[in-house]
């Protein structure tokens, strides 16, 4: 096959750019038309617009995937766009579809969200690029190790924490990561690590929290007969596992479940729920509305 055959053998090589346009303005009218027209004038194609006006705080959001068929830059479109979001004062940043996130992936013992999120990585079911796994422990250096993704081993100790913070924030620097997922790390971050992060950091815990406090939740909850298993993803912040809500899922069950049964569904339950998360973030389907989010999956 020659090169010319290569080429247009190739499904993407008649593809358009892609582009996702999120924003978040005070909510009045002639927003939706202003973006519509923009596009029209600068020759992209709506492929898809979702929006979503909160009476509560009087705020308007929106994300727009659309595509370019002439070639154009993504500076020659920020900046041209920044007329009109500065005439409705958005919030705005404009993205291409098909890049994939740099994420860096956090974790200590318990190795079932990373193994998923590796998987799911690997297999095209993310849109991410794993930059590298980080842990305070060396268990899981072996798996980072088979999806060829650098293992780097951070210890923390109640006297190193703010010299295994700097290590972690060199390393996110370094390798221009955009988000980082806790995925069972289980070290509380400091608050100016939070600080410097904000909206880039996910976590997961089970849905037990207030109730079932500490050491062995499932164990407890078994003991209280809770008929349901739950977990949340959320946005870090220096409130400790009460950051914006971005998913949370749950699984019935019933009285005969053994305390190891209600275990291993809850890995379950948190793999889904971050999965998802990870999923939105990276497509830009996620907006912050004060202390909660607006999700347009």
């Amino acid at each position: 096959m020659n090169e010319q055959s290569a080429v247009a053998s190739d499904p993407r090589a008649d593809r358009a750019e892609q582009y996702v346009l999120t924003l978040s303005c005070p909510d009045k009218q002639g927003i939706v038309h202003a973006v519509s027209s923009y596009l029209f004038m600068t020759g992209c194609n709506i492929e898809d617009s979702q929006q979503f006006g909160d009476h509560d705080t009087g705020l308007f959001f929106m994300r727009v995937h659309f595509s370019a068929e002439a070639p154009v830059s993504l500076d020659k479109l920020r900046a041209s766009f920044a007329a009109i979001g500065d005439s409705f004062q958005m919030d705005w940043q404009l993205h291409r579809a098909d890049d994939r996130m740099r994420v860096v992936l956090l974790v200590s013992k318990f190795g079932h969200c990373l193994n998923d999120l590796l998987f799911r990585s690997r297999i095209g079911a993310l849109p991410v690029e794993i930059a590298a796994v980080v842990s305070n422990h060396t268990d899981f250096a072996e798996l980072a190790a088979s999806y060829d993704v650098p293992f780097h081993h951070i210890p923390v100790t109640r006297d190193t924490k703010p010299e295994a913070e700097a290590r972690l924030l060199e390393l996110v620097r370094a390798e221009n990561v955009e988000l980082v997922v806790l995925a069972r790390y289980m070290q509380v971050l400091s608050d100016d690590l939070c600080k410097q992060l904000s909206g880039r950091i996910i976590n997961i815990h089970h849905s037990f929290l207030p109730s079932f406090k500490g050491a062995r939740p499932y164990h407890q909850a078994h003991a209280r007969g809770v008929k349901l298993i739950g977990a949340t993803a959320h946005y870090v912040t220096a409130d400790l596992d009460e950051g914006p809500i971005i998913e949370q899922e749950v699984e019935r069950v019933g009285h005969g479940v053994t305390p190891d049964q209600l275990v291993a569904v809850g890995r379950d339950v948190e793999c889904r729920a971050l999965a998802r998360a990870v999923q939105w973030h990276a497509e830009h389907r996620i907006l912050l509305n004060g202390h909660r989010t607006v999700v347009f999956a």
